[in-house]
């Protein structure tokens, strides 16, 4: 499929200037507008243009997180999938964290990510069909699962990826009980509406670091302190079977777990197909595509 023409003027510069600074958005949130029909109401569509999120608490049912649990299970124990250089496995413990590209690799999660209740909700936001940018599974394990420190995943994507704007929808799906003190995802609710611009040349191959623990394209302490004390920090808890739909532009992070009970997730970032990946805007060469697709296909179901 052909990928349209990027913005001539890149209006979310960011690692190019030796001060950051906040840049307020002027792109849409939920680009269909609040009547577009599909899963998710109207009442939900005005929450996710305010807040930057919306929460489903049971996207899944209990039966459906029994199949998926045991296939993370299976895929973390495979050993040809733990030596594919699509998993990333954890600096200190030598478990693994994520498994990239896992659509292609489980027919499991290829069906879900194609469900109408994953899909059509990405559609619904963004306003258009959808591609599917990145997935993965995140698996946060007990005693020692990392965290991710804040970060807006757009800043990433727009410097490393070349994504033009912030019209891409992640989805994250709980498969184990999301509590406060298990490493939850924590979001600034508002903060999808202003960029942080940061500091920082990215270096080559920067992925193979970052993807374990990122430094470059990490906010400063006083851009998160004003977003911060502007917006609030939201934790967000639920049971396996519940979702979370964020904004690409979100400032959100979340903790270490160093308590006995994991958190793993599946999580797909779909982008609208009229927002097709560019030369990256920061970056010395684009990053493989397991971790960005720059192959335009439409989401069927």
């Amino acid at each position: 499929m052909t990928v349209i023409d990027a913005p001539t003027t890149d209006r979310y510069p960011t690692r190019i200037a030796d001060r950051p600074s906040l840049i307020e958005r002027t792109d849409p949130t939920v680009w269909g507008g609040h009547h577009t029909p599909g899963p998710l109401s109207t009442d939900e569509l005005a929450v996710h243009d305010r807040d930057g999120f919306i929460t489903v608490p049971e996207l899944l049912t209990p039966d459906e997180v029994a199949v998926y649990q045991a296939e993370l299970d299976r895929l973390a124990t495979d050993p040809q999938v733990r030596a594919d250089e699509r998993t990333i496995i954890e600096k200190t413990s030598q478990q693994v964290r994520s498994v990239f590209e896992v659509h292609k690799i489980s027919e499991a999660v290829a069906a879900l990510v194609a469900d109408e209740r994953v899909a059509g909700r990405a559609r619904q936001i963004l306003g258009s069909d959808v591609y599917i940018h990145q997935s993965r599974i995140n698996y946060k394990p007990g005693f020692g699962g990392g965290g991710f420190y804040w970060h807006s995943d757009f800043e990433t994507w727009h410097a490393e990826d070349g994504m033009p704007l912030p019209r891409a929808v992640s989805i994250s799906i709980a498969l184990t009980e999301n509590y406060l003190h298990n490493g939850c995802l924590m979001i600034m609710p508002g903060s999808h509406r202003t960029f942080v611009s940061c500091v920082g040349e990215t270096p080559a191959d920067h992925y193979k670091e970052s993807l374990r623990e990122q430094e470059i394209g990490t906010p400063d302490p006083e851009s998160l302190t004003t977003l911060a004390d502007r917006h609030g920090i939201a934790m967000l808890t639920g049971k396996a079977g519940s979702a979370t739909l964020f904004d690409s532009n979100c400032m959100h992070g979340s903790g270490n777990n160093i308590t006995p009970y994991p958190r793993s997730n599946i999580f797909v970032v779909f982008n609208s197909v009229e927002n097709g990946l560019q030369e990256p805007y920061a970056a010395p060469a684009p990053r493989p595509p397991y971790i960005a697709a720059r192959e335009i296909t439409p989401v069927r179901g």
